[in-house]
């Protein structure tokens, strides 16, 4: 792994948002409008947004997910919230304050640097890391409102710190508190989320534990037509589990459900987190990836840093055997490597990564 995570990705260089945002008014590229944003927008009676509004999604208590006295009503909430929503949110996870504060406030003082001074750790040809945009894989497709730094940080015989900026002068410092504290809390929910399934405790942490945890820090700046751009794409995540902090006061991140998007809601210092693609095809479709995106405000930035725990190269993806014993097998088998050119060929078709590992497929 002497490259790094990045090299399993790529992504063509293109404008700027930040940047294209401070100069372009209202007149906003082609390539940023979409047309199904627009048609949200004019058919929607409950907000201006086109989705149906704030949503409370389930909230885990980690103290009581730990303490022996409450541990088994609140590991059936989660079992419930992977099953039914695929999302939920963690609060009282023990998390320093400081290292939140911390995460918080180098992440805004790296997005307030100079165009130029964030170039010096942007991403390289054929390589995902860095800061720029991710998966621009054609000249045509439409492009999100955004920029984002994408980093591997665990285990640190990954990291690539050429990527890795040195202004603010303490952001790598916080950098890795910040990543032992998450792969403690996510530890700990790989626990619970194991013996949930039937598998012991050990099982997912087990095949977690030596896996990549990487982040991606993501700047959606004001735009004066937020109704016809999006933040990200709608996706389902291509990781095991993802835990996401969201900086900014106000809401962006939304998750289709049920055939509509939600507005999931922010609680300061609350880790929202969702099943991705990896635990739906280790638990043979129990537990669901579910897909979401973010939109954009007219006149405020909003920030947030995910968090993807992953497997590692030599891994394997496919349904675990004990939770197969006697029923269909929807997903195939196969060597982390090829997964992850298969999570990249359905960027490159615009489909999803799920969808390539189902047996009918």
């Amino acid at each position: 792994m002497e490259e790094g995570i990045g090299r399993y990705g790529s992504s063509l260089k293109v404008d700027n948002v930040q940047a294209l945002a401070g100069r372009v008014g209202s007149d906003i590229p082609e390539r940023y409008i979409r047309q199904e944003r627009q048609n949200e927008y004019a058919h929607s009676n409950s907000s201006s947004d086109g989705c149906a509004g704030v949503r409370s999604i389930p909230i885990i208590d980690y103290n009581k997910l730990t303490d022996p006295n409450f541990s088994d009503e609140e590991a059936a909430k989660l079992h419930s919230a992977c099953q039914e929503w695929g999302f939920f949110q963690v609060v009282n996870h023990g998390v320093p304050g400081d290292i939140l504060y911390k995460m918080k406030q180098d992440t805004e003082g790296f997005f307030k640097l100079p165009l130029e001074e964030k170039e010096s750790v942007a991403q390289l040809p054929g390589h995902l890391e860095g800061y720029g945009q991710a998966f621009v894989l054609s000249e045509k497709q439409k492009l999100d409102w955004g920029d984002m730094l994408f980093i591997g940080t665990l285990p640190s015989h990954i990291r690539q710190t050429r990527f890795w900026p040195t202004n603010p002068h303490t952001f790598s410092e916080t950098i890795d508190k910040y990543s032992i504290e998450v792969k403690r809390v996510s530890d700990i929910l790989f626990r619970k989320i194991s013996e949930n399934l039937g598998l012991g405790q050990g099982k997912l942490y087990e095949m977690f534990d030596d896996g990549v945890l990487a982040l991606r820090f993501n700047y959606y700046p004001p735009c004066p037509r937020p109704e016809e751009v999006l933040g990200i794409s709608p996706h389902s995540d291509g990781n095991g589990l993802t835990l996401l902090l969201q900086v900014s006061d106000f809401p962006g991140l939304q998750i289709r459900r049920k055939g509509r998007w939600f507005t999931v809601e922010v609680i300061p210092g609350a880790f929202v987190c969702n099943v991705g693609d990896i635990v739906e095809i280790l638990s043979n479709g129990r537990y669901k990836s579910v897909e979401h995106r973010a939109v954009v405000s007219e006149r405020n930035e909003r920030i947030s840093v995910a968090a993807f725990r992953t497997l590692n190269v030599g891994d394997t993806v496919g349904p675990i055997s004990e939770l197969v014993q006697g029923e269909e097998v929807l997903y195939k088998t196969l060597p982390f490597e090829e997964y992850l050119k298969i999570l990249l060929s359905s960027k490159l078709e615009g489909k999803s990564n799920i969808d390539h590992m189902k047996l009918d497929a």
